[in-house]
């Protein structure tokens, strides 16, 4: 039986106003070609590169939540390579003294967090007879992030790149959306038998978490077949073929020393001496291990309800906000009601609109009123979710959209009862299929009062009364 040995190396840009080494506009949503770019991007004789000091705190502050070691000094290299998307024929990185030494995650070790440069973009014509190079992203901060290889499936794998996409945007050092390349997830993995060293291929640029699990999957598989059939695995680099669902080879595995890594001689040695490493570390939030447990304990939460909010760090704020905002009213007890609507509705509404919740018209405060209008019987469930609609639109109290358009709920026994003793007149027959024990027939009932009092009956009031009436 063969076990699979993996790393992790994982590429972050990181959320910097400007560029690594130059005051570029760092602006990943740009959509015109070539237009952040100076003579120090671009590579220019002569252009001098100077240290982005908020990419380097944003790498300090990550080892510092993954209780890394931070060294006293540091440096940058210059890892030589030729390839068109690399202007300098160089890239600006870090070799043997990176940032970060050292850390956990997810019971699995750091090996180093470094900072380099990210490269420009090409972009290949559809029948590749040529390629354009967008320098945008040439030199936008880029972390790279090399864990030990303690990860034994592609289920593990997942779980680690997740958490730290999970921690980055709760630093606010990185959007991570791997959708716009923004995290790219590198494989190294080798299978071998029990005390047995593999083969190590790397899998290159994968840009979700499914294909992260599947990449994996398959290169286990794909290896334990060649061993199984005597044949030797390469030392490569591979990348993914999502048309075919397979690893393909695109080149023999570079060594350190095929790069020739020298000291950058442009830019002098850092001495982190110089950061205030107290105030970075005031800086660092509740990270979400913290977070999931206090969200479970201090809300009763299920594990998989504290999930769904973590996994949107401006979604656990404003829960927490309009939580706090209730608790003088309701003492807290509406947690489940908070989290329903939240998740469900408010999160449908504003997937209907296209808006993210800096853009949402609902406040903390209004959004509790709400929620305590439902809980105490004021409003139904479809007046509250027309409502909640209303105060996304136009960020209304929803107090002033009930007493503009009439819409509290009718809970009130001598409001209720006349109505009620009209429907009973008129549906005589569905009365007597009720005293014959039909539930379907007492349903109906109520459906012929809502509609009587255009919806703003309170159902469970109908429902009592109507028994109380019937007998």
């Amino acid at each position: 039986m063969y076990k699979p040995t993996i790393g992790l190396e994982i590429h972050t840009e990181l959320k910097t106003k400007t560029k690594m080494f130059c005051g570029c506009l760092n602006d990943p949503e740009e959509k015109h070609p070539n237009v952040n770019i100076c003579p120090v991007c671009m590579g220019h004789p002569g252009a001098l590169p100077t240290i982005n000091k908020k990419a380097v705190e944003a790498v300090l502050k990550l080892g510092m939540a993954l209780n890394g070691k931070l060294p006293e000094t540091s440096k940058f290299d210059r890892k030589n390579y030729f390839y068109p998307d690399l202007p300098k024929g160089y890239q600006i990185s870090q070799f043997d003294k990176p940032l970060v030494m050292g850390g956990e995650l997810n019971g699995v070790r750091i090996t180093r967090v470094h900072l380099e440069e990210d490269t420009a973009r090409l972009a290949h014509s559809t029948d590749n007879d040529y390629s354009l190079v967008d320098f945008n992203r040439a030199s936008v901060p880029l972390m790279e992030l090399v864990t030990e290889p303690d990860i034994k499936s592609g289920e593990e794998a997942v779980k680690f790149a997740k958490e730290l996409q999970l921690i980055l945007r709760h630093l606010e050092i990185s959007n991570a959306d791997m959708e716009k390349g923004q995290m790219r997830v590198e494989v190294n993995i080798s299978i071998a038998k029990n005390g047995e060293r593999g083969t190590k291929v790397e899998i290159k640029n994968l840009n979700s978490f499914r294909v992260v699990g599947d990449a994996v999957k398959y290169e286990i598989e794909r290896q334990s077949e060649l061993l199984e059939k005597g044949e030797k695995i390469v030392q490569e680099t591979r990348g993914w073929d999502e048309v075919k669902k397979r690893t393909v080879s695109q080149r023999l595995k570079e060594e350190s020393h095929d790069y020739r890594y020298f000291p950058e001689p442009d830019l002098p040695p850092m001495d982190l001496k110089e950061f205030d490493l107290e105030a970075l570390k005031m800086e660092i939030p509740e990270l979400p291990v913290e977070k999931r447990k206090r969200f479970t304990r201090e809300y009763g939460l299920s594990e998989v309800q504290a999930e769904a909010l973590i996994e949107d760090r401006e979604m656990a704020k404003f829960f927490e906000e309009s939580v706090s905002e209730s608790e003088a009213e309701d003492g807290g007890k509406n947690i489940k009601l908070f989290f329903n609507y939240l998740t469900s509705d408010l999160r449908g509404l504003m997937i209907e609109q296209k808006i993210a919740f800096n853009e949402l018209k609902i406040t903390p405060e209004n959004f509790a009123d709400l929620i305590i209008l439902i809980a105490k019987g004021d409003l139904s469930s479809r007046m509250a979710k027309d409502i909640l609609k209303e105060m996304s639109l136009t960020g209304l109290d929803p107090n002033k959209i009930i007493e503009k358009g009439g819409l509290r709920q009718i809970s009130g026994n001598d409001e209720l009862k006349p109505a009620l003793e009209e429907i009973i007149k008129e549906n005589s027959e569905a009365v007597e299929n009720y005293k014959k024990g039909k539930e379907t027939a007492l349903q109906f009932l109520i459906g012929q009062a809502m509609a009587k009092l255009k919806g703003k009956g309170n159902p469970e009031a109908l429902k009592k009364i109507l028994k109380e009436i019937i007998g």
